[in-house]
């Protein structure tokens, strides 16, 4: 059984229709890397996988469980289980500024009261380190850079021990010179097999880091294969159309 499997899915906004149909298989271990163009569905798509969005179709099943199942979600906590499978980085970091790095980290796994302080502590050195950030721990949001800042926030994603990991475009707030710290993080934590569903533009992370790519537009998925195939020969016009458009 796949680790994620999502049939059908259907969301609109009122007349537009932004998910049309969207079927698509997670594996264990996979990275998947969403690529297309602004306003073809591919954040709401991932919002829609950790449930900050509803949706109006189509069914949602996490490592066995349905989180909607024909358009039935899931009872209130049986969908906080399935959620908390999966940490979700956002394009702009979502911190909370009025407290350090270390609590930050600490705060979630804190309010569940299934570890000792001094386990978590150690677990956010730990993560910290993972992610190059060991020095930045008593800092506060405001005195970190934009990449230091989306490094904490995949940190603190981690400290949950999520199955999948959500990126919603994690570098398209930085510069290149940031861009390149948050993608090394994310590119250990592939080699580290960890399950990530990436939406991004940035086309070598996708190339290089990813097992499978996945076009979106019009909130449907045009193609979706391994990065040597879609890269090197694209099966659909609109998937040609956009890879001339977007590779130097």
């Amino acid at each position: 059984m796949a680790l994620m499997e999502v049939s059908n899915l259907k969301k609109s906004f009122g007349e537009l229709e932004v998910l049309k149909q969207i079927t698509f298989d997670i594996e264990k271990n996979d990275v998947v890397a969403v690529i297309g163009p602004s306003g073809s569905g591919k954040s709401t798509m991932l919002r829609s996988l950790i449930h900050l969005e509803e949706v109006n179709g189509g069914s949602i099943r996490v490592d066995g469980d349905f989180l909607v199942q024909d358009n039935t979600y899931a009872k209130p906590q049986d969908i906080k289980k399935i959620t908390a499978k999966m940490g979700m980085v956002f394009q702009h970091f979502n911190l909370f500024p009025h407290l350090t790095v270390l609590r930050n980290l600490e705060i979630a796994p804190s309010l569940l009261k299934t570890e000792s302080p001094d386990a978590i502590s150690r677990r956010c050195q730990d993560i910290l380190q993972k992610v190059g950030l060991s020095d930045k721990a008593n800092s506060y949001p405001a005195n970190l850079s934009g990449g230091q800042k989306q490094r904490v926030a995949i940190a603190r994603a981690l400290m949950m021990n999520p199955q999948i990991l959500l990126f919603d475009e994690p570098t398209s707030a930085l510069d290149p010179e940031l861009t390149g710290e948050v993608l090394k993080v994310m590119k250990d934590l592939a080699e580290e097999h960890m399950t990530m569903i990436v939406v991004t533009h940035e086309m070598g992370f996708a190339r290089e880091v990813a097992n499978k790519v996945v076009f979106m537009d019009g909130g449907e998925i045009i193609e979706a294969n391994n990065p040597e195939a879609f890269f090197t020969n694209p099966q659909n016009e609109r998937t040609k159309a956009f890879l001339q458009k977007n590779i130097k």
